[in-house]
């Protein structure tokens, strides 16, 4: 498929986004204007647009886990967003992703097919690096790696490598438990994909693809399913099959349904303040220079949790670390 980017070609137009070399408004306008989509009638469709709306609902659990884990793994805040779900053949697939990189095969019984997670040498490094004690926030803002001459990874990072595909694995088991038991065991792990030979060029695939940020450094993963994967439970996806029920929710279903959200992770945030200064001050802010913001030293700070505001706090210590204590919760995010 022409159309189909390399993740090192992804890497660069992202780079080029953020350094303004090419104009994100030039971009969106050229996408307002492609409004037809080729459609190949020897290959159609496999799943409906309310299966993949599923897909979605499912696969946004995933990404809201997996950060919850790599956050815990990596000691350091992770975040992991799906970006997008699309229905291609495993040659594309193949020819989509770098000649080098990690390739994580595992099977879910009792479903049938081997499915894929893929994540690029660069994110592969910096997660060996995080996981064996390397690089602080300052560090990994310089941690461009290069990775031209490398062909493979050392028994030691693969080692450590394979552990993480494990706690993907885990994560994927969960997010289809209420759709189906699933037992999914890694088969291992492979450098080279051009070489693999697990199905057919054309067999449609589903592929999934996540952005993940640790610290300034923005990666994708990528998890490839097979079609037959989902055969076993087409009937499972659909909406109605999967909420409608006359049946009032006993108290055993109320416990459970919080269990699972008594685990969902939340991001608190504590704001210290705003400052204002001109481009000239900015261009000269040096190492030491003191920055005053717009807070007094006794006013509280605004406290959010996952992005909204929800709390005022005031700011302190608890043995060596920062510490804020709640004061009250903000009245107008209670109302709403």
């Amino acid at each position: 498929m022409d159309q189909v980017l390399t993740q090192q070609e992804i890497d660069l137009l992202l780079n080029a986004m953020s350094t303004g070399e090419i104009d994100k408004e030039v971009m969106n306008e050229e996408d307002k204007q492609t409004k037809v989509k080729a459609y190949d009638f020897r290959r159609p469709t496999k799943l409906s647009k309310e299966y993949v709306n599923t897909l979605h609902m499912i696969f946004e659990d995933f990404s809201k886990m997996s950060s919850s884990m790599l956050s815990t793994q990596l000691r350091t805040n992770v975040t992991l967003q799906l970006a997008a779900i699309e229905q291609v053949s495993y040659d594309e697939f193949i020819h989509s992703i770098p000649k080098f990189t990690l390739l994580g095969l595992f099977r879910s019984q009792p479903l049938n097919g081997i499915q894929f997670i893929e994540m690029n040498p660069q994110l592969c490094m910096l997660m060996v690096e995080l996981l064996c004690g390397g690089l602080d926030a300052y560090q990994s803002k310089q941690s461009e790696i290069d990775l031209e001459d490398k062909t493979n990874f050392t028994d030691i990072e693969t080692a450590i490598l394979e552990e993480v595909v494990k706690l993907f694995v885990r994560v994927y088991e969960s997010v289809w438990q209420d759709i189906v038991k699933l037992d999914s065991v890694l088969d291992g792990l492979d450098t080279n994909p051009q070489l693999l030979q697990n199905m057919s060029p054309n067999e449609p695939v589903v592929l999934v693809t996540f952005t993940l940020k640790i610290f300034e450094t923005k990666s994708f993963i990528n998890l490839c399913v097979p079609y037959v994967f989902f055969e076993g439970i087409i009937d499972k996806l659909s909406f109605r099959n999967w909420f409608d029920s006359n049946q009032p929710a006993s108290s055993e279903d109320s416990r459970e349904l919080q269990k699972s959200l008594n685990g969902v992770a939340l991001n608190l945030e504590a704001l210290l303040g705003y400052a204002q200064m001109s481009l000239s001050d900015f261009i000269h802010l040096e190492v030491g220079d003191v920055i005053k913001l717009d807070k007094k030293i006794t006013e509280p700070l605004e406290t959010f949790v996952d992005g909204k505001p929800f709390y005022r706090a005031k700011p302190g210590k608890q043995g060596d670390k920062l510490a804020i204590e709640l004061l009250d919760k903000l009245e107008e995010e209670q109302e709403e």
